[in-house]
């Protein structure tokens, strides 16, 4: 009669040694690959070109209006893309607002797109003004912010796009006063 359970394993201690290992190898591969991918989502990336068409499109403002890029071109701007939902968003808004009223007589521009529904950035925008337009980026804008570097399609995500068209910088999370400072630089 056996009286080990099935569900023990006999005490070996290379066997044990072995899983132990392979256990910290595998975390530490999958640690170093998002630690890599992380990076890669936040790098410069001077001289890409946005994609073909990108200055042909158009956007709806939370007012129902039009707004097309090509009013942008010509002058670096910085792309933001949020939602009312995303609490980093929210949190970044009001130093974005500050960068665009500074830097605008600099040829700055700010666009916000707002990966949200229209009456909650409405409602948003009431309570909180903001200087720089906002437009209606729905899931169009989810498109374009990964074929611009968004691969995951995570928010808030930034792309400073310069004068010339060429994608200068972008950055997948909550900017801060280090990267707007870094980005003043940029034409």
């Amino acid at each position: 009669m056996n009286t080990q359970s099935p569900l023990k394993t006999p005490s070996h201690p290379k066997s044990r040694r072995a899983l132990v290992l392979s256990i910290a190898g595998l975390a530490a591969g999958v640690g170093a690959g998002l630690s890599w991918w992380n990076q890669q989502a936040s790098v410069s990336t001077p001289g890409l070109t946005p994609l073909e068409g990108f200055w042909d499109l158009e956007w709806e403002t939370p007012e129902g209006k039009k707004l097309q890029m090509r009013s942008f071109q010509g002058n670096p701007i910085l792309i933001n893309f949020w939602a009312t939902w995303c609490p980093p968003c929210v949190e970044e808004l009001p130093l974005l607002d500050a960068f665009y009223r500074e830097n605008k007589s600099k040829g700055w521009q700010v666009l916000g797109l707002a990966v949200d529904k229209a009456a909650a950035v409405r409602d948003f925008l009431e309570k909180m003004p903001l200087g720089f337009p906002i437009a209606m980026a729905g899931l169009g804008g989810v498109d374009l912010g990964r074929n611009l570097g968004n691969l995951t399609g995570g928010l808030p995500f930034s792309v400073v796009i310069a004068k010339n068209g060429a994608i200068a910088q972008r950055k997948m999370g909550r900017l801060g006063i280090v990267d707007l400072e870094a980005w003043r630089s940029l034409k």
